[in-house]
Parts: C-alpha cells; sequence; structure tokens
C-alpha cells in the first residue's frame, strides 16, 4: 500500500504547530497551545500530535514525509555568527544560548523521530518559503506576488518575490538583524509588553494615541529607501545581545523611560504606539508598490507575522493597486507547519491538492455526545432547540456568551467556532469583556460581527474579511 500521508511541523521558536495531509487534502492543521493551553507554546507539539491520532486517524506506518518549516543548519550559522559579532559584550548570553541552540536547532530529526517512529523521509523548508506556501497555495490564484515580513527565519527578514503552479522565486529580500517584525516587537518592548504576543496590544493601542514620534523614528531609527528597502539604526535596538529588545538609547530618543508591566499605561505610550504603526505603515506600503511595479503581478498574498496586523493590511489594500490580496490565516510560525506540508505535497510530491483552507476551520470538532459526555458530573447544563435564538435573547440583554460549534480554528483569530460574543450596542461592552472575562487591558479591540449583504450600510469599504486581518472604517450615523 503507498504511502499517504505528510506532516507539517513548527517549533522550538513561537506558535508550535502540526498540520496533516492526507492523499491531496489537508486534515487537520492544529496549534500546540491550544492543547498545551501555554500562550505562543514553542515545544515541539506533542499535544497537538496526539489529537491527530486520537481524533483523526494519523496512523504512522502511512506517513511519507515529515517536513519542518525552516533550516536548522542555516539558522545555527545565523545565531553562531550573531553571537561571534556580539562578542564580548554578549558573551554571557553567548555562552548560555548555544547548549539550547544545538538541541533545538541542529538535532531536530532527532526530536521528531523520538516523537513519531516509522519510516518516513524528513525534509526542511526554508522558512519564508514555507511562509510564502501558506499564503499562495490557499489562496486560489494561479499566480501571485507574495511578501512575507516577520522577525527573522534563518536569516531573512522581509522577502518578496513570484508564486505559480511551478514554485516559488525569491526576487530579493532583507538580512537579520534589520527587521520589521523586530523593530515592532523592540517598541512593544518599550511600551511595557511582552515580546511574541504583545505586538496585538501595541496594535490595539495606537488608535488611541497621536503619532507625535513619526517623524524621529523615521530620521533616526531606520534608513528607508523608496524601494521600501531598509535598514535599522542598530544603535536604538539590543535584540542582538538576548537580553533586552532596546534600552538607553531608545529612551534618549523618545524621552521617555521603559514602561515596566506594572506600570500606569500613559498617553505617551499610545502616542509611541501610534508612531510606530505609522512607520510601519509607510513601510509596507513602498514594500507593496515596488513589489508590484516589479513584478507586475495583479494578485499579492502576504504571511509572516507582520502579515497580522489589521490596519497595515488595510492600508496596503487602499493604497495599491493588486487586483486580489490574500492574507494567510495563521500568517505567524504556525502557519508554517501549513506552508511546509503544502510545499512538499505541491512542489516535490507534485500532488493535486483540493481546495484548501476552508476559512481557517482546520482543528478539532466535538460531537453533542461528546459534548454532553464532558459536562456530566461537571457542570449544570441545558439542552435547547434554538441555541442561535437563546444567544440573541442572552446577548441582547447585556450577557456575554461563549460559542462553541464546528471545528476549532487555525490561526490567532476567534472566527465564530470559538468565540465571545456581546452586544457591540453598549458601551460598556468592551470594556467590561476585558476587564472581567478576558482579563485584559480594557482598549483591546473586538471585532464586530456583520452579515456580508449588509457590511456596507455599517462600514466604509466594506472590505470581505472572513479571516479577521483589515479593518475598515465605522460610518458616522452608526457610531451613536
Amino acid at each position: 500500500m503507498t504511502k499517504k500521508t505528510i506532516l507539517g511541523i513548527s517549533s522550538f521558536y513561537h506558535d508550535s504547530a502540526i498540520c496533516m495531509i492526507n492523499d491531496n487534502t489537508v486534515v487537520a492543521c492544529l496549534q500546540e497551545e491550544r492543547f498545551s493551553r501555554i500562550k505562543h507554546d514553542s515545544s515541539f507539539p506533542l499535544k497537538a500530535l496526539e489529537k491527530l491520532y486520537k481524533n483523526f486517524g494519523l496512523n504512522n506506518e502511512d506517513i511519507s514525509d515529515i517536513v519542518f518549516y525552516d533550516k536548522p543548519i542555516l539558522k545555527m550559522e545565523r545565531i553562531l555568527k550573531n553571537l561571534i559579532a556580539i562578542s564580548p559584550k554578549g558573551f554571557k548570553f553567548a555562552l548560555d544560548s548555544i547548549p539550547l541552540t544545538i538541541n533545538k536547532k541542529i538535532f531536530v530529526s532527532e526530536h521528531i523521530r523520538r516523537y513519531i517512529k516509522g519510516d518516513y523521509s524528513i525534509s526542511y523548508i526554508p522558512h519564508h518559503v514555507s511562509h510564502a506556501s501558506a499564503s499562495f497555495i490557499p489562496s486560489g490564484y494561479s499566480d501571485a506576488a507574495f511578501m512575507i515580513n516577520d522577525g527573522v527565519g534563518e536569516w531573512d527578514t522581509s522577502t518578496f518575490g513570484t508564486c505559480d503552479d511551478n514554485g516559488i522565486n525569491i526576487l530579493g529580500s532583507i538580512e537579520y538583524p534589520h527587521s520589521l517584525g523586530m523593530m515592532y516587537s523592540a517598541l512593544t518592548y518599550f511600551c511595557g509588553f511582552r515580546v511574541n504576543s504583545g505586538e496585538y496590544k501595541l496594535m490595539g493601542l495606537a488608535p488611541y494615541g497621536n503619532p507625535q514620534y513619526t517623524e524621529k523614528m523615521m530620521t533616526e531609527m531606520i534608513d528607508l529607501k523608496n524601494d521600501g528597502s531598509y535598514r535599522l539604526n542598530m544603535k536604538y535596538f539590543s535584540y542582538q545581545y538576548g537580553q533586552r529588545m532596546c534600552g538607553e538609547e531608545m529612551e534618549r530618543l523618545l524621552g521617555i523611560q521603559i514602561r515596566k508591566p506594572e506600570d500606569e499605561l500613559t498617553y505617551v505610550y499610545a502616542d509611541i504606539a501610534a508612531s510606530i504603526q505609522q512607520v510601519l505603515e509607510i513601510i509596507l506600503i513602498r514594500m507593496a508598490k515596488h513589489i508590484q511595479k516589479e513584478t507586475a503581478a495583479e494578485n499579492l498574498v502576504m504571511g509572516g507575522g507582520v502579515a497580522l496586523n489589521c490596519k497595515a493590511n488595510s492600508k496596503i489594500i487602499e493604497n495599491c493597486q493588486y487586483k486580489n490580496v490574500f492574507i494567510q490565516p495563521a500568517a505567524g510560525d504556525a502557519g508554517g507547519a501549513l506552508g511546509a506540508a503544502l510545499y512538499s505535497a505541491k512542489y516535490i510530491k507534485k500532488i493535486k491538492l483540493q481546495s484548501i483552507q476552508n476559512y481557517s476551520y482546520l482543528g478539532t470538532e466535538y460531537s453533542d455526545d461528546q459534548i454532553e459526555s464532558y459536562l456530566m458530573n461537571r457542570f449544570s447544563y441545558s439542552k435547547i432547540d434554538d441555541p442561535s435564538k437563546d444567544a440573541a435573547y442572552l446577548i441582547s440583554e447585556g450577557n456575554v456568551v461563549g460559542w462553541f460549534q464546528g471545528r476549532m480554528e487555525y490561526g490567532p483569530r476567534a472566527l465564530g467556532s470559538r468565540s465571545i460574543l456581546g452586544d457591540p450596542r453598549d458601551p460598556k461592552m468592551q470594556k467590561r469583556m476585558n476587564l472581567k472575562i478576558k482579563f485584559r487591558e480594557s482598549f483591546r479591540p473586538f471585532a464586530p460581527s456583520v452579515m456580508e449583504d449588509y457590511a456596507a450600510d455599517y462600514f466604509i469599504g466594506n472590505y470581505h474579511t472572513p479571516y479577521m486581518l483589515t479593518v475598515a472604517k465605522l460610518r458616522e450615523e452608526k457610531k451613536s
């Protein structure tokens, strides 16, 4: 019997995940954090792997290929060269990092074979190629330009090129330590939020501020060219040394101290957030315009963690002349597992894949009997005939409803399968949900859900945004 299963894996940095392709179908994509309950879990996706065995019938005898989402040797080369470059200043960091680096960045195949038994091949796809594959192949386009921006892969931090049914062609890239993802994370750190998870907070804080620091940042922090290429002024960044993302030089530039997480969040930090958000948008627009000029592409696909910035995505759509834009819903490293598996299936195995992504519902699902079996003897519950009607009534009465249906979403956005619902007409609802239910800052945004036929009645721009990756302005008459 011919082996028919391909597994894609991302792990050992953040947002570990595993993807399963069986024959020509993406069967499941599972993020480790959903089962370990550790946000942005970076460990080998063991619990997600267990779900593949239990819920999706994974059989080791059927596995033909396991594909990892980056090239460990190249990543190790970058890490070691960086450690040499920062010595002796970063000597202690280098000394502490080397054992962990060698274990997790080099011996990936040993980890895989320890946890997954069978006779299969292991291959490694470059990090940004994995992102490009995850963005292009599910788009449904026959060809497209791609733009990838993240913290760092092996060496690349920004990459662009073209993709079609024959392959992925990289036309240009920017290398570490110059990185839009790292730049944004450094200001996330400056504002007192956690790197690799607080970037959402910075984006959510930006609309509350005035971008008064934009000119200073553009003049001092970054050398930006007309084509969107850039170099950071590393004087202001210290992430190469592994201890802090930025330090005293950034404090002197902005005229305020780095905020500690427990400190009051004043409006000056909202101004900093608004400024770095504007800087990011300026760079990405220039980059996207240059890519269009270079490739003459009608379609653009985007991936990498920076592509989760909804406001920047909308600015690209507004300011560039692409006919179609597709953004991978799991644009961060979790999507690398999907991209690696898809690349292997489409370009190496030459498999004609079925329609992919299915609106990002690629996770686990549970029957009514399974749900009731879990609730029994744990919680009081009742069964109702029309849950939509009951939920609508409860929401209209000011209640908050947890909505659970179908398959879990893949990627960071709640898209109606695992969602918390409240009434957007209640001006106190956002703060109440943030502080009492989500236990997070009161300014964090929630996404409105509107039937597509009525979207234009509420929003200017009326973007079709099934994956919650763009924003639109609310019409003035709907604000009261």
